[in-house]
């Protein structure tokens, strides 16, 4: 398919640099301790992935979302999604 579309690259370097974290701690992931455990780890890891992919630093993402949570009312809890997230800025 390369040979006839330039736009398409020889190799997938990019998508395997990607996915190495995953591969990598795939073992580690197996004793997770629980199914809800393991449950509770790869939604963990799925907004990490999200925060990256919408541009966010993650630390910073979780840490605002985490401090926000308690007090952030149910029917504005979408815009703490990473697409919809914006770090809210304190008044000096």
């Amino acid at each position: 398919h390369y040979l006839s579309d330039a736009q398409v690259p020889l190799d997938n370097n990019w998508l395997e640099n990607r996915i190495r974290p995953v591969a990598l701690g795939r073992r580690n992931w197996l004793f997770a301790g629980s199914l809800r455990a393991g449950q509770r780890a790869a939604a963990i890891m799925s907004l990490i992935q999200s925060a990256k992919l919408n541009g966010h630093d993650p630390y910073v993402y979780l840490k605002d979302v985490l401090t926000r949570l308690p007090t952030q009312p149910a029917h504005r809890i979408h815009e703490l999604l990473p697409h919809r997230w914006q770090l809210e800025t304190t008044p000096a």
